[in-house]
Order: structure tokens, then C-alpha cells, then sequence
């Protein structure tokens, strides 16, 4: 694994068959405001621990692709100004430079598969943009775990994005898409998404069962399991429907384009909702994190 540094406890867990959880670092170094990043990022370390399950929680130091970052190392992503955002095309690169960064959904589920993790916990997954008819502005997530036998959750893309093209275009790509106890596929900060989906897995061990046939069969494509949040703590549909609105005209009024765009939005959302959606991101994150501990649990027992 020339370039990856994998850590010892990582490694050992692989090698034993215990269950590993693989989990990104960009919700720490860009996603979540100082000092909320660093303590999402223990919580979500101590969370699968308290489950029977490593973490691997995955990042590049000083151009070194790490899988199982020490908690000085999450710090220092978390607190060090100059950390990039790595998405799989950007390693190589950032390896040659020396940079230090937070690695995306591609990355991260690139650098687990490489290390021999089966399981992933994210928040949201990049997908389809508005407007991609014209741009072609398509996130790396889509093709990527097209290529990776992995499970990975999330609580769907982020509403942000053009959900109904997403769902076609991971059809396209033979990503299946499983609910969480739910046809409903979700929308990140909100439940229902509106839009359906045509699988639902009641448990851990059912979708343990369904990555362990996918294997047999020689599909090298991600599994995906969509978890929405909890419909308490959710952001009222209503309010978010009128802040999204408010952010897509704020950014074609000010002509927004290509990266910008996501960032933009999501800080515009969360300005216009007084932090709120930041607490229903945080929800989202650990409660995908529980659900792919049990996920890796559930692998491992089956192995």
C-alpha cells in the first residue's frame, strides 16, 4: 500500500476480521464551525467505540493518506488553518506537495477500500447539481463508489441538489439504494425528501445479508443505505423549503458558480435558520455513524 499509512489499530482490527467503521474528515475541517468540528469529531470517535467498533477516521497528513487518525492528528486537522478539501483526484497531488487535508466522500470511501473497511458513515453524499443539464456539474461521489464494494451511509444528498436526477443517475451507475426502515428517501436536513425509493431493510444484519450476496455475485458497486434523520429533530419542512428557495436565488442573483456553490448555500441556510440546520447536520452525522457501527458489526459476525 505504497503512499497509504494505515495505524496499527486499524490494521490489526482488518487483519482480525473485527469490525471497522470508516468515517471522513471534511465534516471536521470544513463542514463544521471551530470549536463544534473537534468535538463532533471525538463524539463521533467515542460513539463507535462505545459500540465494540474501531474507528478509522481518515484524513492526509503532511501528504500522507492516513487511515486511522490519532486524536492528535484529528486536532490538528480540526484547528490548523491551510488544511485543503481532498476529493480523490486531488491525493496524488496533495502527497507530492505535503499538504495536510480533509479528505470527501470519494476519498475517504477510496482510501478505506484500500485498507481493507467494508463499511462507511457520512452525512450527506455529493450527487447531481441544479443545472447539470448545462454544466455537467456532477459530484466525484456518484462515479466513485460506482467502482467500490463498500456499504456506505448517509442521510441521502443534500437538499441542495437535484435529488430527482441524482436518483436516475445512481441508477445509471448500479448504485443500489436501500432505506433505513423507510421508502422515503431522505433528504439530509429533512426526512422525506419527497421522492421514493423501492427497498427497505429493517436491520443491520439484513443489510449485512445483502452486501455479503452482492459480493458473491461479483458486484463491485457501493451499497448505499439512505438513514434519515429522526422526524423530531429534523428542520420543519416548511422552513426549509422557504430558506432553500431564498438561498437559490441569492446565489444565481450573485452569480454563484461551479465549487462556490455548495458552500454558499449551506452557509446561507444555516445563517437564515439562526443554526438550526447546523444542529440537524450533527444529528444526521452520529446517527449515521451508530447505524454503520451496527452495520460493521453485523458484517464481521457474518464473516
Amino acid at each position: 500500500m505504497t503512499g497509504l499509512r494505515v495505524s496499527d489499530e486499524v490494521r490489526a482490527a482488518v487483519d482480525e476480521g473485527s469490525p471497522v467503521l470508516a468515517l471522513e474528515s471534511t465534516i471536521f475541517t470544513h463542514g463544521l464551525p471551530r470549536p463544534r468540528n473537534l468535538e463532533v469529531a471525538r463524539l463521533a470517535e467515542q460513539l463507535v467505540r462505545d459500540l465494540g467498533v474501531v474507528p478509522a477516521t481518515i484524513g492526509v497528513v503532511d501528504g500522507v493518506p492516513t487511515v486511522g487518525l490519532s486524536p492528535r492528528e484529528i486536532e490538528r486537522l480540526s484547528t490548523s488553518d491551510g488544511v485543503v478539501k481532498a476529493s480523490l483526484r486531488d491525493l496524488a497531488v496533495a502527497a507530492v506537495k505535503g499538504l495536510s487535508a480533509g479528505t470527501t466522500v470519494a476519498a475517504t470511501a477510496h482510501l478505506a477500500h484500500r485498507a481493507g473497511i467494508r463499511v462507511f458513515s457520512t452525512g450527506g453524499l455529493g450527487g447531481v447539481h441544479r443545472g447539470a443539464q448545462q454544466t455537467f456539474d456532477e459530484s466525484a461521489d456518484l462515479g466513485t463508489l460506482a467502482t467500490l464494494p463498500l456499504v456506505v451511509v448517509s442521510a441521502g444528498v443534500k437538499s441542495i441538489l437535484d435529488i430527482p436526477l441524482t436518483l436516475e443517475r445512481l441508477e445509471t451507475l448500479n448504485l443500489a439504494v436501500v432505506g433505513y426502515r423507510t421508502t422515503d428517501y431522505p433528504g439530509f436536513y429533512i426526512a422525506d425528501s419527497g421522492h421514493d425509493i423501492e427497498y427497505e431493510v429493517d436491520s443491520p444484519s439484513e443489510i449485512a445479508d445483502i452486501a455479503r450476496v452482492r459480493d458473491a455475485l461479483g458486484i463491485a458497486s457501493t451499497l448505499l443505505v439512505a438513514n434519515p434523520v429522526a422526524a423530531e429533530r429534523e428542520l420543519p419542512p416548511e422552513l426549509h423549503d422557504e430558506v432553500l428557495a431564498r438561498a437559490l436565488a441569492a446565489a444565481a442573483e450573485g452569480g454563484i458558480e461551479g465549487h462556490d456553490t455548495t458552500p454558499f448555500l449551506l452557509d446561507f441556510i444555516q445563517r437564515e435558520t439562526g443554526g438550526r440546520s447546523l444542529d440537524v447536520n450533527v444529528d444526521v452525522y452520529c446517527g449515521n455513524v451508530a447505524l454503520g457501527a451496527e452495520i460493521a458489526v453485523a458484517l464481521a459476525a457474518a464473516r
